[in-house]
């Protein structure tokens, strides 16, 4: 699939079939995350593959009883860590880099055929004591991973005209995105 139309068709999944993911497929989005920048290349994450029915039982409870949990065939975990380094700017470290890491899960899937769904709707105590995630890591999203059983439509878009600005804060949006 060509690039531009990996990003324009991927959605959030939430429906999924009864269908194992190939071996390959997992390798090449997990090879897709480990490519991602990060902060002075730390690459500060560690990812936990689920694929066992019995986790993902007890997961789902704390993941707010999302169906999702239960019906893709793998999860994963992202996890910051370490959690601990702040950017000059005062983000932090691990969340911004896992956000771009993600982004390569979700458009590593859409390219391969499957679906995914970006969720951080979860409690984080319970959910890393399921996953035995130590206290000094951070469980930043789960990615449910599978082939989609529905084909969510296409959501409204602001215009660009409305969220780039020219030179400053509320300025006129550059000539080109009329």
């Amino acid at each position: 699939m060509e690039f531009f139309d990996v990003i324009h068709t991927r959605r959030s999944i939430r429906k999924y079939k009864n269908k194992a993911i190939e071996e390959e497929k997992l390798r090449k989005i997990m090879a897709a995350v480990r490519a991602a920048p990060s902060a002075r290349n730390r690459q500060p994450w560690k990812y936990i593959i689920i694929t066992d029915d019995n986790i993902k039982r007890k997961i789902y409870k704390p993941a707010l009883e999302q169906n999702s949990i239960l019906e893709a065939p793998v999860i994963i975990a992202a996890i910051g860590y370490p959690a601990d380094y702040v950017c000059t700017n005062g983000n932090i470290a691990h969340q911004v880099d896992i956000g771009i890491a993600g982004e390569h899960i979700a458009l590593s899937a859409t390219a391969l055929g499957l679906g995914s769904c970006w969720i951080a709707a979860f409690k984080q105590k319970e959910t890393k004591e399921i996953l035995d995630v130590p206290a000094d890591a951070h469980i930043v999203a789960l990615f449910t991973i599978g082939y989609p059983d529905e084909e969510p439509e296409i959501k409204a878009r602001k215009a660009l005209t409305e969220i780039v600005y020219s030179e400053k804060w509320d300025g006129e949006p550059p000539e080109w995105v009329k």
